[in-house]
Formats: structure tokens, C-alpha cells, sequence
């Protein structure tokens, strides 16, 4: 059997601006996407901090070390410059191998788009 599972997140990622006439997308600094292990024109699930509105869209490449995260076409619509969002990809995967795939999670420092450190866990909530 097959179950999606997380593979990738970039936590708490800010917009660094919106292109509302743009094809649609969301273009990340080319570092962070390779950090994160997320493909160019891959599927992205984007969750707003500041609003709670949630969409996918996909991946395009920034020019890297610029920091960017831009939400591009009609995702411009539902975000905008400064907020918080959390990025995530999710994968298929044989439910035998869940635990012998773990995700790439990649933190931020607090209002940058730096990385303050990569895990491959989520520790457990109370």
C-alpha cells in the first residue's frame, strides 16, 4: 500500500514579495530548495501563518543567496509581502519504508529566509 507522507518543509519562510502578473509559481532562493531536497516545477503545499489560507502551487528557482520566496500569479492573491508561511512537498511511499524515509526539515532564522538549521524529525508534541 501506498500513503503520502512529508518529504520536505521549509518552516517559517517569509514572502519576500508577490508578482500577480506572473505565470504561477512560487520561486525560491535555489539554496533553500536544495537544502530542502524540493525539485524545480515540483508540487508545493503552502500554509499561511498570517491569514490560515492554504494552496499549492509550484516550485521555480531564485537567483541563489537572494533570500527570495516569491508567490507569483494567482498565489499572489493569498499571501503578501512579510508574511509567514511554511512550505511543505509530500511524497508516495510504501507504508513498509515510512521510517526508513525520514523528511528534510529546514528551519529559518525568525523574520529572515536563513537557514538556522536542518532535522530529519519532528519531536513529539505534548
Amino acid at each position: 500500500m501506498l500513503v503520502s507522507i512529508l518529504k520536505s518543509k521549509i518552516h517559517r519562510a517569509v514572502v519576500t514579495d508577490t508578482f500577480l502578473n506572473y505565470e504561477g509559481s512560487c520561486a525560491i532562493d535555489e539554496i533553500l530548495l536544495d537544502k530542502a531536497n524540493i525539485s524545480e516545477y515540483e508540487m508545493l503545499h503552502v500554509y499561511n501563518l498570517n491569514n490560515g489560507k492554504r494552496f499549492t502551487t509550484y516550485a521555480i528557482k531564485a537567483k541563489k543567496n537572494s533570500g527570495a520566496v516569491t508567490l507569483n500569479g494567482a498565489a499572489a492573491h493569498l499571501a503578501k509581502k512579510d508574511d509567514l508561511i511554511i512550505i511543505c512537498t509530500y511524497g508516495q511511499i510504501e507504508i513498509k519504508n515510512v521510517k526508513k524515509i525520514p523528511p528534510t526539515l529546514v528551519y529559518l532564522e525568525k523574520n529572515t529566509n536563513k537557514i538556522s538549521h536542518i532535522k530529519n524529525q519532528i519531536p513529539i508534541q505534548c
